[in-house]
């Protein structure tokens, strides 16, 4: 048992790290200050998921069952870079999380890709 690790919280953890308030509350404010983060949640970005799942209602990679619109093959960031419109379903395609999650921890060209080997 650990005390939370965020200074000034007294709550005490089973394991290290911060407590679930502590990791809440620093997700809320990613989300609020990252203009990244917003843009999944705007109507456009909506609307994209919704037709990018319904042309590919099965992962292009596994097929199973598409939960993720994956923007491919080029990333959202690098979409916005070049001034092409990044909520544009030609530009998704349907994977389920298991294969978003690995593409993105592999990928060094996306923001998750602090992981590729």
């Amino acid at each position: 048992m650990k005390v939370c690790s965020r200074p000034g919280c007294p709550t005490v953890v089973e394991t290290s790290g911060r407590c679930p308030d502590c990791r809440a509350q620093v997700a809320r404010t990613r989300r609020a200050t990252d203009p990244q983060q917003r843009a999944y949640t705007s109507p456009r970005h909506r609307r994209f998921r919704r037709l990018v799942l319904k042309r590919d209602p099965q992962c292009v990679l596994c097929g199973a069952v598409a939960s993720v619109a994956d923007h491919y093959p080029v990333s959202r960031r690098d979409l916005v870079a070049q001034g092409l419109d990044p909520d544009d379903p030609a530009r998704g395609r349907g994977l389920c999380a298991s294969c978003h999650g690995r593409e993105t921890a592999t990928n060094p060209d996306q923001a998750g890709g602090w992981n590729a080997r």
